[in-house]
């Protein structure tokens, strides 16, 4: 069965059972590779991609669910050539040691600054409560998306 859906702003269809999770859809039809699988139980938020512009869970979501619907992944974000403010920020902040989480937290993050450009430290922390990093990082994660919501919003970052 081919199911169409867009994705980082481009038509693709894809050739598989309507119930293949997004994930392995993402990487194994699609070739893009940022979204990680963790834990399959939508507990550490590695596989966070944003569909319809909010957060969802690309390990559980079947890509029945997301037919005709907009996704978006960390390679959506930006270009090395010219990064996302909230890319820029993470490698300022020096905001991953590992890395292995940071594509689900940059997704969580995106979708936080889309709908509120000035949160609050608090409200950084709620949205980014259902990521998982254990490199120990969760201080400069939360400058670095400070620093982001600033530049975003046409000021300096700190």
């Amino acid at each position: 069965m081919n199911i169409t859906l867009t994705v980082n702003g481009e038509t693709r269809s894809v050739g598989a059972p309507e119930t293949t999770s997004l994930l392995e859809v993402l990487r194994n039809h699609l070739g893009l590779m940022g979204t990680r699988y963790g834990c399959g139980l939508e507990q550490c938020g590695c596989c966070m991609v944003l569909v319809d512009d909010q957060p969802a869970y690309a390990c559980t979501r079947e890509l029945g669910s997301v037919a005709g619907r907009k996704v978006a992944t960390v390679e959506g974000l930006g270009t090395q050539a010219k990064p996302h403010p909230l890319q820029q920020a993470f490698l300022d902040e020096q905001a991953g040691q590992c890395g292995y989480c940071l594509s689900g937290i940059l997704m969580s993050a995106k979708a936080l600054l889309d709908r509120n450009p000035n949160p609050s430290r608090v409200e950084i922390v709620a949205a980014l409560d259902k990521h998982l990093c254990r490199c120990g990082a969760h201080q400069r994660i939360l400058r670095a998306v400070e620093r982001a919501a600033a530049t975003l919003r046409g000021g300096r970052p700190a």
